[in-house]
């Protein structure tokens, strides 16, 4: 969807990316999972962490910049290699 979100705003200079965290430690991934629910998704990550919100916004920052001008129709995951 993304990918025709971009090609619908040609010639506009605005561009369309998906920024896809992956877990991240908030109250909304923690809410209805019991401590080892959390440890089994944190040992399914290879830098053995949950990701926090200061992980994700640099990227959206980049994005939202004019350094990111280039980068158009992207899903971009921050994942910190989970999959």
């Amino acid at each position: 969807m993304v990918k025709i979100l971009a090609k619908e705003l040609k010639g506009t200079k605005i561009t369309a990316n998906c920024v896809a965290p992956g877990p991240i430690a908030t109250e909304l991934f923690y809410d209805g999972k019991s401590e080892e629910m959390v440890n089994k998704v944190v040992e399914q990550i290879p830098l053995a962490r949950l990701g926090v919100p200061e992980d994700v916004a640099p990227l959206v920052g980049f994005l939202a910049s004019d350094a990111g001008e280039w980068v158009n129709g992207q899903i971009v995951r921050v994942n910190g290699g989970f999959v």
